[in-house]
């Protein structure tokens, strides 16, 4: 299967560069296996969601991981983009511009409220860095901190709480699970009300969700891993739901990738910890996933490859040309679709 199987032309006026302001006004297109469409709003969720389901969420929270700092010997701007703790004060980063941050160099933020030393420089130009701060690290990255956001959102975000979802609760994520970002409390409580129940999952999501893939064969391409947590109590919930007849029902391919890894051959779940890099794309068969709720994704990306997978390859890209025709915003503050089975 090739690369260019999943390529759409999608006009770049369609790529949302702000959120809505009201998260559930955005739209909805309902695919269905058969290949029909649907157009709805977000709040119409309600509509496809029955007794006895099971929504599965990410919980995960962003880290305001993007520090602009400068080089204490010469005062030039230096970008640091935390990716991933390796200490308590030590932390794998991406660095900009890279030529600048030698072994030894200095960095000070925020007048010298936080200051780093680059440590190490290991493959791939990565850098390793030593934080040197007075008080909580998370309460001073809250304040210097900005949203990494992804690079085709080109606008200043204003409030950083609408990179977050509603429920965002463990912090580790370079990159908000976006199909979660249309769900407001409101809704979650008419979900409930409605006899769906509501499980939490983690996965960290890395930049390497938006790295693209090379290989012009799809099978060589090699997924980057993220690190999930499912806790026994959500684990519980979503197998009860699963042996009751329930639809488990995946709010993006964070949650997706996370149930998948996990699930055993006869669709239920364990309470489980760890590294993840599967990779779905047609002819997987899934063990869990009945239904999914995700966001419109880039071009030839590994994301609309999962969805691909789970509606059919034909269904999708057909779905992306009907959202492109009618003018739906796509990516991370774009609209929504559902696919059901």
């Amino acid at each position: 299967m090739k690369k260019q199987d999943f390529y759409f032309a999608l006009p770049q006026e369609l790529i949302a560069q702000e959120p809505l302001k009201d998260r559930a006004s955005s739209r909805l297109l309902v695919l269905n296996k058969q290949g029909e469409i649907e157009h709805k709003t977000f709040w119409n969720i309600l509509d496809y969601l029955k007794k006895g389901d099971c929504l599965v969420l990410n919980d995960t929270k962003v880290l305001p991981a993007r520090l602009i700092g400068q080089k204490k010997d010469t005062g030039a701007k230096i970008e640091v983009l935390l990716l991933t703790r390796k200490e308590k004060n030590q932390w794998e980063t991406l660095v900009k511009p890279g030529k600048k941050a030698r072994i030894g160099d200095k960095i000070i933020f925020g007048n010298g409220k936080l200051k780093a030393e680059v440590l190490e420089i290991i493959e791939g130009g990565n850098r390793i860095i030593q934080f040197d701060y007075d008080g909580i690290f998370e309460e001073i990255l809250d304040e210097l901190g900005q949203m990494p956001l992804p690079p085709y959102i080109t606008h200043d975000l204003e409030d950083k709480n609408r990179y977050q979802t509603v429920y965002a609760k463990q912090e580790g994520s370079a990159a908000a699970p976006t199909a979660g970002l249309h769900f407001t409390p409101e809704l979650l409580k008419e979900i409930q009300k409605k006899g769906v129940s509501i499980a939490h999952i983690t996965l960290h999501v890395g930049l390497g969700t938006f790295r693209p893939v090379k290989t012009e064969n799809i099978v060589e391409h090699e997924m980057h891993s993220e690190y999930y947590i499912v806790e026994q109590e959500q684990a519980d919930k979503i197998n009860q739901a699963k042996k009751k007849g329930g639809r488990i029902i995946a709010v993006g391919t964070t949650s997706t990738r996370t149930l998948e890894s996990i699930a055993d051959k006869n669709g239920f779940v364990k309470a489980a910890s760890g590294w993840t890099n599967i990779f779905i794309y047609p002819g997987y068969h899934f063990k869990i996933i009945d239904c999914l709720i995700t966001n419109f994704h880039l071009p030839e990306s590994t994301l609309i490859m999962l969805v691909s997978a789970l509606a059919g390859k034909e269904n999708v890209l057909h779905a992306y040309e009907v959202a492109v025709k009618e003018r739906y915003r796509f990516f991370s503050f774009g609209d929504a679709m559902l696919v059901q089975k």
